[in-house]
């Protein structure tokens, strides 16, 4: 029987930007047994997988759900999503919340955001300068930005932000025990409380001030904030950090846009499809429903593999090789259907504005260790790099 983490997980050796070789090998909709004994459906194909991801009969609500991952097969089902933990939830639930949150995050008001983002790269970048090489990019350079993005959006005060990132970065290091991971959580949801009664008392302009002036208890907004907070400090911080990875491992590609910065948003785009680091989600089945010829019973949970239909070679051409002129629309990096992320717009300006930043301040970057030895992230539910050493000559 096959381990259904190593269908996600296990990258093959030497290739870590590849998928799991299991996973080429899978049928478009095939049977996956679960740790617990649970039967269900694991999807491959671009087209099956947003099928699923459309289709109101598959439902996105966690109790109904079983893990293929052993680490949580000891729990039948988890519990409900808690109050304004959307990502949990189907309409009109799921739809009460995420109204309330889409006009926040429009592509015009992300855009808005650009020049902070570029004042914030600018400051990393010279700090990075000033040490000098080598340096971490992942602490340097790949979490400091979306995390003070992510502070600014929700109203974090600047004496706050040292002790919020650090147990943000805490709660997604599987580096670290994970009672330490619990007890950042616990101090992440203490602050984001203590945050809430902060707004509701003296409001300022942030997304979190805007939000306590409707019916949300506090409870509520908490959650949205440590929602928000999970979707887009840890999936941003990878994206920037194996990105780069992939950039410094594929000089020709590299070169390309550092010629051309008009071609960064294809870039951002290709590299969202090539890295694909959220790997895999999940939904249940509310009712049989008929799929690619196949009955899937009402019940059953169905896991979609997002880094396999990004790797498609019935949407995309030559899919497994990076191509920063290719359009690579259409990808489910972000999902899709109604739970498509609703943070997509600030990652992308986020990604938009650093890794051109990057590469022109640094012409010369370059790994400072074997690519082999940069420790990956290969047992997270977001795929990365733990550290990215890395170095360049100094002028």
């Amino acid at each position: 029987m096959t381990d259904p983490a190593g269908l996600f997980m296990e990258r093959p050796a030497g290739c870590p930007f590849d998928p799991p070789e299991e996973l080429r090998r899978r049928q478009p909709l095939s049977r996956l047994a679960f740790p617990d004994g649970h039967m269900g459906w694991l999807v491959t194909s671009h087209a099956l997988v947003r099928a699923v991801l459309a289709d109101p009969r598959f439902s996105s609500r966690h109790e109904l759900m079983r893990s293929p991952l052993p680490a949580a097969s000891t729990m039948e089902h988890p519990p409900p999503a808690p109050p304004g933990m959307f990502i949990g939830m189907d309409p009109p639930e799921h739809t009460r919340y995420r109204g309330l949150l889409t006009a926040k995050f429009t592509v015009r008001r992300m855009r808005l955001l650009t020049e902070r983002v570029e004042q914030i790269t600018a400051e990393l970048l010279d700090a990075m300068e000033r040490q000098g090489p080598p340096v971490d990019l992942v602490t340097a350079y790949a979490q400091p930005i979306p995390a003070l993005m992510i502070c600014e959006l929700l109203g974090v005060p600047s004496a706050g932000r040292e002790s919020f990132q650090r147990h943000a970065a805490a709660v997604n290091d599987h580096d670290i025990p994970v009672e330490e991971r619990y007890g950042a959580f616990a101090e992440l949801q203490k602050t984001l409380h203590e945050l809430v009664l902060a707004k509701r008392a003296e409001p300022t302009d942030d997304l979190l001030s805007d939000l306590t002036t409707g019916d949300l208890t506090d409870e509520e907004l908490a959650n949205i904030g440590a929602l928000l907070l999970g979707a887009g400090l840890d999936t941003t911080a990878n994206m920037l950090a194996l990105g780069t990875f992939a950039l410094l491992s594929h000089p020709g590609q590299l070169a390309a846009l550092r010629a051309d910065p008009g071609i960064t948003d294809q870039a951002v785009e290709e590299l969202l499809r090539y890295l694909s680091i959220v790997h895999s989600g999940m939904r249940a089945a509310l009712e049989d429903v008929e799929l690619d010829g196949q009955l899937i019973k009402a019940g059953d949970t169905v896991v979609v593999s997002t880094l396999a239909a990004n790797r498609d070679p019935a949407k995309f051409t030559d899919p497994d090789i990076l191509d920063l002129r290719r359009n690579a629309a259409g990808h489910t990096s972000f999902g899709h259907g109604v739970h498509q992320c609703l943070g997509q717009q600030l990652a992308r300006v986020e990604m938009r504005v650093a890794f051109p930043a990057l590469i022109a301040r640094f012409p010369t970057l370059r790994l400072a260790i074997p690519p082999e030895d940069v420790p990956l992230r290969a047992h997270s539910d977001v795929y990365g790099v733990h550290r990215l050493p890395v170095t360049w000559d100094e002028r």
